[in-house]
């Protein structure tokens, strides 16, 4: 099954610098998480936890692919800078619109 990680990333402290950004990862794997699982990947900053926690999972049987949302990240909150980012792409994340989200969950 093609598993889809999702993050909506945003900044609270400087909006007119940062928009609120989601970021995806996709892989195949013959399992899938559920809510509150943690999820662990290389590209999550250490100072944030050991893990994204999961908020969502919807599945789509006839196209054999899950989306999975992970609890959104305010980067304040955390004491996280937009170069979180950065870091995710480097590792397979990939930073997409809004509009591609929901084209690829119809």
């Amino acid at each position: 099954m093609k598993i889809n990680l999702i993050i909506f990333i945003s900044s609270i402290k400087e909006p007119s610098e940062t928009k609120p950004t989601c970021v995806m990862k996709t892989f195949e794997s013959t399992f899938r998480p559920v809510k509150g699982d943690i999820i662990d990947d290389p590209g999550f900053d250490p100072g944030f936890h050991n893990g994204y926690e999961v908020a969502k999972v919807t599945i789509n049987y006839a196209s054999n692919e899950c989306y999975v949302s992970l609890h959104p990240l305010v980067l304040e909150e955390e004491k996280i800078k937009m170069e979180t980012v950065e870091k995710l792409e480097a590792h397979g994340w990939r930073v997409i619109s809004k509009e591609e989200l929901m084209n690829t969950k119809n």
